[in-house]
């Protein structure tokens, strides 16, 4: 679906992106991950032409992005920022209708459109469509400008950074929320981040970058598994490679069915290093499993966290 061929981005004698080549797939989750200045957000830009490649290509569905009108291009895409630049005299209604308004939608479509986003992200309609932006907080700001950027249904999200700046209890659950609505939407997204974790939780595969160039693109056990040189291998972190690797699988998978355990079931989606936790919270070498609707499956084992 997004295709980038041999794309650079120079500034005078600073080159901040260098020979990119990266094919995105429809309806994939791909994580541009890199220290600060690894040109990771240069490569967003240049996606939706907020700046243009130096040299290079850039396709989107097989068209070429620089002979398409730019307003026509995105308006095909979401994009969410960290600084969230919702407009401070603007409801929350028309912040989240910002761009059915430009596509001529009727009012009264748009607010049912906003009052949509805002069940998704659990914001009751009722309490929050006529609030303006200083009466939320910066969780619930963040929201609202992912809700403007999903607002007329675009098939590409692009997202620079967007839970940066937040508390790591808002950031997990805004982290959740966003992989359950692209699980459910199947939209393609392209997401920058500088943490590992957050690029591990979200991502169906990830881009490494280092100085403007791409160093490694795999899935994220992969990465985590066989990194491509000592960059990523720092990147990743030495210390807690194994609970890294404990991330990247679920309970369903070393689940022993029918077997019981005593205490309070966990969920078999969630992934093995939420079992760990559990299992150290509690004191327990075991813990009974359950599914969604709460019916026993079966039990995990420590020793089951512990095999490779």
């Amino acid at each position: 679906m997004i295709e980038l061929e041999r794309i650079s981005r120079r500034y005078e004698s600073t080159v901040a992106v260098d020979d990119v080549t990266l094919s995105i797939a429809e309806g994939e989750f791909c994580v541009l991950i890199g220290s600060s200045g690894a040109g990771k957000s240069t490569v967003l830009k240049m996606i939706n032409r907020l700046v243009p490649p130096s040299s290079g290509r850039i396709r989107i569905d097989g068209a070429d992005t620089a002979r398409l009108a730019v307003e026509a291009l995105r308006r095909r895409m979401g994009y969410v920022i960290q600084s969230i630049g919702l407009f401070p005299h603007w409801t929350v209604a028309r912040n989240i209708g910002t761009v059915p308004e430009l596509l001529g939608w009727p009012r009264a479509r748009r607010r049912e459109r906003a009052a949509e986003l805002l069940d998704l992200f659990k914001l009751p309609p009722g309490e929050f469509l006529d609030r303006y932006p200083h009466q939320l907080s910066i969780g619930q700001q963040q929201r609202i400008g992912i809700a403007r950027a999903l607002a007329a249904d675009p098939a590409i999200l692009l997202m620079d950074e967007p839970f940066g700046a937040l508390d790591p209890i808002t950031r997990e659950t805004l982290q959740a929320e966003i992989a359950q609505i692209r699980r459910a939407s199947r939209k393609t997204v392209v997401f920058v981040t500088h943490d590992m974790d957050e690029a591990l939780r979200l991502g169906s595969r990830i881009a490494v970058m280092d100085n403007g160039r791409l160093v490694q693109v795999d899935a994220p056990l992969a990465i985590v598994a066989a990194p491509a040189n000592d960059f990523v291998r720092e990147l990743i972190g030495r210390d807690d490679l194994g609970l890294k690797l404990l991330s990247l699988d679920r309970v369903a998978s070393r689940l022993r069915r029918g077997e019981t355990a005593p205490g309070d079931a966990i969920g078999d989606t969630l992934t093995l290093r939420q079992a760990l936790s559990r299992m150290i919270a509690d004191g327990k070498d075991r813990l009974p499993v359950a599914d969604a609707e709460g019916r026993a499956l079966g039990a995990i084992h420590l020793a089951d966290l512990l095999r490779r």
